[in-house]
């Protein structure tokens, strides 16, 4: 019985390795590149600090504004002083006024 042996390329020997090394440079590029990658993570959390910050200043204004108009609600102040403050925000005045204007410099 004859058995026939074929001499093997000294080439074929590097396809699997090669063919692994190329399937894993594809996957590392995209594992930091990519869209959802490791520079495309760290822009992100870069935003969301930006994001958070503005949210913390936005915040703090609401609370502002929620405190003043907690003091305009009905109960809280008197009628004249809510129309006295809404007309000098809105420098305005009725016709039957007299209005003086001064400095808002102490008196010599």
């Amino acid at each position: 019985m004859a058995v026939r042996s074929r001499k093997r390329l000294p080439l074929t020997r590097f396809i699997a390795p090669l063919a692994t090394l190329m399937i894993l440079g594809y996957f590392g590029f995209h594992a930091l590149n990519g869209q959802y990658g490791i520079r495309a993570n760290l822009a992100m959390k870069a935003q969301m600090v930006k994001l958070e910050d503005r949210l913390a200043e936005r915040t703090a204004v609401r609370r502002k504004l929620e405190a003043r108009v907690a003091l305009l609600r009905q109960g809280t102040m008197e009628k004249d002083m809510v129309d006295q403050y809404v007309r000098s925000q809105l420098n305005m005045a009725r016709d039957d006024e007299v209005v003086l204007m001064l400095d808002d410099t102490p008196f010599n």
